[in-house]
This record gives structure tokens, C-alpha cells and sequence, in this order.
């Protein structure tokens, strides 16, 4: 099981607690939880990553183990950690401004 922390805004949409846990196929990628995400609350969709292009939002951000999953690809396998369940996968809502 993988563990994932939303911000509050989608943990109010989606109607969930702070953490969930969700059940994720190999390879354990940051696709694969974003997948598994949308499947299990469908009113997700469109919120974290551009329905079309898969692409993640501007203003989304993901984090595994204090490193920001951004500057990896996003098929490549997540740490141990995040896998095993130890740590939480952490989506941020970025803010931007002066």
C-alpha cells in the first residue's frame, strides 16, 4: 500500500481524511499512484494532471522522502520507502506570486 497526503482543497473534494492509502500495480511510478488516485475517486480527475496530455498541473507539486518528484520522470520507480509504505507520497498545491 502506498501511502498519499492531499492538500486540504482535494481531501475536502474528494471526501477523504488527510492521508489514504492506496493500492498500486507494479512498476510503483508517480503515473501509477496518479492513475490508481483518479480510479479510486473519479472526482479527482482534472484536478491533479491535465486530462488529455497526462501531463501534471502547473501548481501541483509531488514529494517523496523531502525530494521533490518533479526533477524525475514521473515513470520512473519511487524510492523504497514511499513503496513500502515507511513514507508518504505528499501532493502540494504550489503557490506562485509576490
Amino acid at each position: 500500500m502506498i501511502r498519499v497526503v492531499l492538500p486540504q482543497h482535494l481531501q475536502v473534494l474528494a471526501n477523504v481524511s488527510r492521508e489514504i492509502e492506496l493500492q498500486v500495480d507494479e512498476p510503483e511510478t508517480l503515473v501509477a499512484v496518479l492513475e490508481a488516485l483518479e480510479d479510486c475517486y473519479p472526482m479527482l480527475r482534472g484536478t491533479l494532471r491535465d486530462q488529455v496530455t497526462k501531463q501534471q498541473r502547473a501548481f501541483i507539486r509531488s514529494f517523496a522522502c523531502g525530494e521533490d518528484l518533479l526533477q524525475e520522470s514521473s515513470f520512473e520507480p519511487l524510492p523504497e520507502q514511499v513503496i513500502s509504505g515507511k513514507e508518504p507520497l505528499r501532493v502540494v498545491g504550489s503557490l506562485a506570486g509576490g
